[in-house]
């Protein structure tokens, strides 16, 4: 028999920050882009923009279907708000399982992803690390590298020295030794895996393909739309791989890819989806020399896979709230 749920778990912010679990995570990611995916249960994002204001919308049914949802993002540019909302159905009676805050849920599963797809791409099973930047980004991905195997050295860099200096101090808090860098070049120059954390202010990009060796591996999470740069197109043609989360938005929607187009590189050919490669349908890597690039945009299996994990450990811990379904599947039967 069919179980019907009748309250709904509800987590905020906090909630969801107290119960997430990196190994957790990473594990929930693998399982969901291992198993076949139907290309209709993951649709493009949608954009709903106003006059300073937009609305984007992120859906997904889940791999078995056993759990569908959204994540929504409300955002206004002008006022510098944005506020984040998952919602997550059971995929057999169309209950509202859980609601919740999707704001640490959104830097959490981009930094688990990449950890996800820089283990199946790297060279080396203790890389050395250079992190182009030192904001919420770039913590949480050091975080989730640290997390998800051995690392060698880290070397950070961004403009300001005190931002520098605070992000060595709060990766020191957490067990992981960083070393500040004197420049982005330098910090490329000693590592193995290069990730890319932040954009500047007048969007000119913060790594350049000049300065990549081979057999190194990049990850590139901060250019998810049109008007924004993070890599050159050095870089783009540069990588003998590259692998994305969403192809067709990674391809045809980003500022980096675009500009690579438009300067006359061609990435079709050596462009796939990471479903592929952590589903073993493709094999990453070829050779210790090839340079690997992983860009990505974030997607709803991300969000969902991410808040299913939340959502059941909160239940194990007792954390949340729950409340009378506010949401009651009805009736449509023939």
């Amino acid at each position: 028999m069919q179980r019907e749920v009748y309250e709904t778990l509800v987590l905020s912010d906090d909630e969801v920050r107290a119960v997430f679990d990196w190994a957790g995570a990473v594990a929930a990611l693998g399982a969901a882009y291992a198993a076949p995916l139907a290309e209709a249960g993951f649709p493009p994002r949608t954009m709903a923009r106003g006059e300073g204001v937009w609305l984007r919308s992120l859906t997904g049914v889940m791999p078995g279907q056993a759990v569908m949802g959204a994540k929504l993002i409300a955002a206004s540019p002008v006022a510098g708000a944005a506020s984040y909302l998952i919602s997550l159905f059971d995929g057999q009676t169309m209950a509202l399982d859980a609601l919740l805050d999707g704001n640490a849920i959104t830097g959490f599963r981009t930094a688990a992803t990449s950890a996800l797809a820089a283990r199946r791409l790297l060279a080396e099973a203790q890389p050395r690390v250079a992190v182009i930047g030192s904001g919420f980004e770039a913590r949480t991905h050091l975080e989730a590298l640290a997390q998800s195997g051995p690392l060698a050295q880290v070397l950070v860099f961004s403009p300001r020295e005190a931002s520098r200096a605070a992000f060595c101090a709060a990766m020191a808090d957490k067990g992981i030794a960083v070393t500040a860098a004197a420049s982005a070049e330098a910090a490329v120059a000693a590592s193995d895996l290069v990730i890319c954390a932040a954009r500047s202010r007048d969007e000119t990009p913060t790594l350049l393909g000049r300065w990549l060796r081979p057999g190194m591996t990049v990850v590139s999470i901060g250019s998810t739309l049109p008007e924004q740069r993070e890599i050159d197109s050095e870089a783009v043609a540069r990588a003998d791989l590259i692998v994305a989360d969403m192809v067709e938005e990674v391809a045809h929607d980003t500022g980096d890819m675009i500009a690579a187009r438009s300067q006359g590189v061609a990435f079709a050919e050596k462009l796939v989806s990471l479903a592929e490669v952590v589903g073993g349908r493709h094999p990453g890597r070829g050779d210790a020399r090839q340079i690997m690039l992983y860009k990505s945009v974030g997607a709803a299996i991300q969000d969902l896979a991410v808040a299913r994990m939340c959502a059941a450990r909160a239940r194990q811990l007792g954390i949340g709230s729950t409340i009378p379904a506010p949401i009651r599947p009805v009736s449509k039967g023939k």
